[in-house]
């Protein structure tokens, strides 16, 4: 068992979407990106990224796979999860940020728009609820934050590095190599990554929706697999084929956010209907 961190959390998830945002900016020059000094990222966004790296241990995620792998915590309706979820809002700013609801429904409109398949616009949609994670009792760190592999050496291509100095798996040599436990082009589906609300949705989705969607969900936080090119020695052909669905819809969760808020009121309708076809009234978590 990990002993749970005691320094101060992010004022709401937002500010780590935000700070990824930020982060993957297509406007910023070459010389500016990925640029993490002391003067532009918040001390909240660095503590964030400090625990993560030091918590995300290979027998931390394999023990999340066994306590949430079973979808034992009852069973929920998209909606009602949605509207849960909802409550999760921006302390820091409540009069101009977003709720999560606000949030998905920006990301699944502005795949509409472009006329994408109806899944991909569900897709949109319920890209983040896997943060119901939060009402289990599971630290910001375990829920949000940049996902990549355990079980094997880290990327330098991974958000602050450094903060992998206070993880434990660095004492374990076998865990220390490039491919680690794994076999090289052994394919993503044989990789465990850092836990959060990324893998978790996927769990509780996949049977209900195409693979292109299982992957956009379930990797869309893996900045430095899709991003960063990273790892490219685990994937295996298939991999490389569907990340490109990863990499498609990552734009409109990065850059749909607006302070324009959209009408939940006319949309629902909508979207309750596109959810009645994929899934049925309720779901296991």
């Amino acid at each position: 068992m990990h002993a749970q961190p005691v320094t101060a959390p992010l004022h709401s998830l937002d500010q780590w979407d935000d700070a990824v945002r930020d982060r993957y900016d297509p406007t910023r020059s070459k010389d500016q990106f990925r640029q993490f000094n002391e003067d532009t990222t918040p001390p909240v966004v660095r503590e964030f990224y400090r625990q993560n790296h030091q918590f995300q241990t290979l027998e931390f995620v394999l023990g999340k796979h066994r306590e949430y792998g079973d979808l034992n915590l009852g069973e929920l309706g998209i909606w009602e999860a949605m509207e849960k979820l909802n409550t999760l809002v921006d302390d820091s700013d409540p009069d101009t940020s977003l709720s999560q609801i606000e949030h998905n429904l920006q990301t699944a409109e502005a795949i509409r728009r472009d006329g994408h398949p109806r899944w991909m616009i569900l897709t949109g949609f319920i890209h983040d609820l896997g943060k119901m994670l939060c009402f289990s009792g599971e630290p910001q760190w375990a829920v949000v934050g940049d996902t990549f592999p355990v079980g094997c050496a880290w990327s330098d291509k991974i958000v602050y590095p450094e903060y992998f100095a206070a993880n434990q798996d660095r004492y374990q040599p076998a865990l220390q190599t490039k491919n680690g436990i794994y076999e090289e082009g052994c394919g993503l589906r044989n990789v465990h990554l850092s836990w959060g609300h990324d893998e978790y949705m996927y769990r509780v989705t996949r049977q209900y929706l195409p693979e292109e969607a299982q992957y956009m969900i379930r990797y869309h936080s893996c900045y430095p697999i899709h991003r960063e090119g990273a790892y490219a020695h685990l994937l295996d052909d298939h991999d490389r084929v569907m990340l490109e669905w990863v990499r498609k819809f990552n734009p409109y969760d990065l850059y749909s956010k607006s302070d324009t808020r959209p009408s939940l009121d006319e949309l629902r309708p909508y979207y309750e209907e596109l959810v009645s076809e994929f899934f049925p009234a309720k779901i296991r978590w």
